[in-house]
Order: structure tokens, then C-alpha cells, then sequence
């Protein structure tokens, strides 16, 4: 099983961040890589097992279940279900961590999936630079290099 960590100190309180990420179809809205995405079936965005549908900006589509969401503990996690990334077992979860000196918080993205194994680095790279850490950097309203 291959393993992806991302982590970033947020200038801005959990709580706000938690409002801009709990919502598991708002991803083109802080996401910069992400172009549209939709609930299928029309469930709510927070039900546990909704799947939500989503192209990046390139045009590639990527399915993604629900499997847990926390408002106490500020942390999602999902799986892959459909994608071109060639993963297999795709779990990841991101959580937030109140940092109570200066109203910061510690963002964590995390993911684990299997692989073919001459591509693992490259995954590996990829996502954890690739798409993690863009989107913790868009949290962190810092654009896009």
C-alpha cells in the first residue's frame, strides 16, 4: 500500500476553513484544479456514501464515495471509485487541526491506494504535490505555480 501525507499551518481558523472544504461538492469552489462537480443522484453533499462526480480542469473525470465526515473532529474521508489515475484501494481523508496561538490551523491530506509499482513515485508525486498541496495552497490563498 503506498502512502501520500501533505501538511500546511492555515493563517485562518478551522472553523472558517471547515466552511470551505465541509462541503463535499464545493470543490471547484477552493480547489483550483477542479472545473465541476455534482452529487449524483441528488443527495445532500454531507450523506455518508454519496458519490460525487467531478472533471478537472484538463477534462479528466474522477468518482468519489464518501465515507466519513466529522464536524468535531474537522475531517472528510473518501474513496475513489472511478478515475484514470491508475489507483486501486484509494482512501484519503483531510483534516483540520485548531492551532490556537494566532487562530491558525494544521491541515493534513492524506491518502493511501494501491498501485502498479513502477508507477508508484510518480503517483506519489503527483498527488501529494500535484493535487494536495495546490489545494492546501489555495486554502491558504496562495496561487497556483
Amino acid at each position: 500500500m503506498v502512502q501520500v501525507y501533505v501538511s500546511s499551518v492555515i493563517d485562518a481558523t478551522a472553523d472558517n476553513v471547515w466552511a470551505r472544504i465541509r462541503d463535499f461538492n464545493a470543490l471547484p469552489q477552493w480547489h483550483p484544479l477542479i472545473a465541476d462537480s455534482r452529487i449524483e443522484n441528488s443527495e445532500p453533499s454531507d450523506r455518508i456514501g454519496c458519490i460525487r462526480h467531478f472533471h478537472t480542469r484538463d477534462g479528466t473525470m474522477i468518482r468519489e464515495k464518501l465515507l466519513a465526515l466529522s464536524d468535531y473532529d474537522y475531517s472528510v474521508t473518501y474513496s475513489i471509485l472511478e478515475s484514470g489515475m491508475g489507483v486501486s484501494n484509494y482512501v484519503a481523508t483531510i483534516k483540520l487541526t485548531p492551532v490556537t496561538d494566532g487562530g491558525r490551523c494544521f491541515a493534513e491530506w492524506s491518502a493511501e491506494f494501491d498501485c502498479d509499482e513502477a508507477r508508484e513515485r510518480e503517483l506519489v508525486h503527483s498527488i501529494g504535490e500535484g493535487v494536495f498541496q495546490v489545494g492546501l495552497n489555495a486554502l491558504k490563498g496562495r496561487p497556483v505555480r
